[in-house]
């Protein structure tokens, strides 16, 4: 499955669209106001579905995610020097990605890959690809993808 994540260039807080490879709109994600950044994820319908967290006061970035209201798991940014690396706490996964932190993997404990993300260069906003191998997967990696999108956005 694959789904295109294009951040919408005018509004106030991050608000996110979600594709599919066919142009519908799968998710449609709405940034809150809070301490830190809230993302909550809304399906087609407008079904509250899914929310990325900031925890503040923390000394390294963390972002847990919530699935249908209970928590699933956390994305926590690790110590390192040149590239940046993520500790995820949910199901084994982890992350294998370049220097430039435009493409990466999300893989699973034996190694084999649950998504791949790549972003698109040169558009007004970010865009990224996430590749998907299976689709009951598919929220859970965009969540992730969301969460590292957010931390990323709170260095600059």
């Amino acid at each position: 499955m694959k789904l295109l994540f294009k951040q919408r260039l005018f509004s106030w807080f991050d608000s996110y669209d979600i594709y599919d490879e066919f142009g519908n709109t799968v998710y449609v994600v709405k940034g809150q106001l809070s301490w830190g950044h809230k993302l909550v994820i809304y399906d087609a319908d407008g079904n509250e579905i899914g929310m990325v967290v900031q925890r503040v006061l923390t000394f390294l970035p963390k972002f847990e995610i919530y699935k249908n209201g209970t928590y699933i798991g956390c994305l926590s940014k690790e110590i390192s020097f040149l590239t940046p690396h993520y500790n995820i706490d949910y199901n084994g996964w982890h992350i294998d990605g370049s220097i430039m932190e435009w493409d990466y993997n999300i893989l699973d404990q034996r190694g084999y890959s649950v998504a791949s993300v790549s972003k698109e260069l040169f558009h007004m906003t970010d865009t990224y690809v996430i590749q998907v191998n299976e689709p009951e997967y598919a929220l859970d990696a965009l969540m992730f993808v969301l969460a590292i999108d957010a931390e990323k956005c709170s260095r600059k």
